[in-house]
């Protein structure tokens, strides 16, 4: 007992150091793994991103669409792999002309990009507009638009019956967006005919 505080015998200075120094190390070691939790969570989610890019499928060279009759072919060299019924924008005769006219381009263009969060189930982008458009376009004044995509169904109900439903994308089932995303690498050509 101290007879000063009248409490029990005082704590060494070294051991209150060498607590705080554990107790700081401690909270290193928590703070290192809730770090490489948050790491592996990060990780992980590209992995599943690309979950559908895991399946064994043959790899397409080239995509021919044929917007007269709503057919889509996947290509490897002159080998048709997959063909898909699909819908159009919702004014499909004709090519695009400009922003909103609910028509799908015609022409050669590229898959530029792909999108695993898109509002209809996964995408992969079309380089529309090519110089040739937007050239078009700026002779008329109007504006181009963009972002077409091949993508996955509506996520409406009711759009799920309608044909030609999209304002000018080119649009399959999730489960065939699913095969596609799987055999379609980034950068190879999508040729769309009237």
């Amino acid at each position: 007992m101290d007879e000063w505080t009248g409490k029990g015998p005082a704590t060494p200075v070294d051991d209150v150091l060498e607590r705080a120094t554990a107790d700081r190390l401690w909270t290193r070691r928590n703070a290192l793994a809730v770090t490489a939790g948050f790491l592996g969570v990060a990780l992980a989610a590209p992995a599943r991103a690309s979950a559908y890019t895991q399946r064994l499928q043959p790899r397409a060279t080239q995509i021919v669409v044929s917007k007269k009759n709503r057919a889509m072919a996947l290509m490897s060299g002159k080998e048709t792999l997959r063909t898909y019924r699909i819908n159009l924008g919702f004014a499909p005769v004709g090519p695009k002309q400009r922003s909103g006219d609910g028509r799908t381009p015609e022409g050669v263009y590229y898959i530029d990009r792909r999108n695993p969060l898109s509002d209809f189930h996964l995408s992969l982008g079309i380089s529309y507009p090519n110089a040739t458009d937007v050239a078009r376009c700026l002779a008329l004044g109007v504006e181009p638009g963009g972002d077409i995509m091949i993508h996955g169904g509506p996520t409406r109900r009711a759009d799920r019956y309608k044909k030609d439903w999209t304002a000018g994308c080119i649009a399959v089932t999730d489960g065939e967006m699913e095969e596609i995303w799987s055999m379609v690498p980034t950068g190879i050509p999508i040729v769309i005919l009237a």
